[in-house]
């Protein structure tokens, strides 16, 4: 396999997290989510919802900054307040199950996590608007009178995540191998490409 994992970052109702499922079925490799949360849920002890409030108001620091850069590490992660707390330990239980064998990471700033690997394929999950707002109300539930709101919320909420956490931008084509649009190309169909690049033998330079 030339390709041993796969971070999926994915805009809201774009399917990311079904795609995520479909490689488990074509390869039987584990897809994690929510997982990586209830795990940080249990590890901290900290209910997943309150975890997820914790993300929504992550922002960046000066003394977060100097953490993630590398600086005094072990005297400065108690000092940290409690979103970088738990993006640490996100992170940790993300190479923890990294180290079990290959697998699909969806969100949660995977590809940061295991950034001193080269088989990591970063993927970036897109769909037309429209699309994003009907899967929304047919799928979740929302209702078509808050859907707006709830996808232009949770695209925010990704974005500002991944840049807080990583100094990247979350739409920067540069972070990724591959960027799929769902509502063209069919949950299906990305799934088969993205474990079509996973297999390929001769497609990548060694040390990319």
């Amino acid at each position: 396999m030339n390709y041993r994992y796969v971070a999926i970052e994915r805009e809201y109702g774009s399917a990311g997290t079904e795609i995520g499922r479909r490689l488990t079925e074509l390869g039987g490799i584990p897809s994690y989510g929510i997982e990586i949360l209830e795990q940080v849920s249990e590890r901290l002890n900290i209910d997943v919802a309150e975890i997820e409030q914790y993300e929504e108001r992550a922002t960046n620091s000066f003394l977060y900054s100097i953490y993630l850069m590398g600086k005094m590490r072990e005297r400065m992660e108690g000092q940290l307040s409690n979103e970088g707390q738990i993006y640490l330990e996100e992170q940790r239980v993300i190479q923890k199950l990294a180290a079990q064998g290959p697998a699909v990471f969806v969100g949660r700033c995977a590809a940061n996590a295991l950034t001193d690997r080269t088989d990591v394929l970063k993927v970036f999950v897109r769909a037309d608007k429209e699309l994003r707002r009907k899967r929304a109300i047919e799928s979740y539930g929302i209702s078509p009178n808050e859907v707006e709101a709830v996808v232009h919320k949770f695209d925010r909420k990704r974005s500002n995540y991944y840049a807080t956490n990583t100094g990247k931008n979350w739409h920067d084509l540069a972070n990724y191998h591959l960027v799929l649009d769902s509502g063209k190309l069919g949950i299906d169909c990305c799934a088969r490409l993205i474990w079509g690049v996973m297999n390929e033998e001769s497609g990548r330079i060694d040390g990319e």
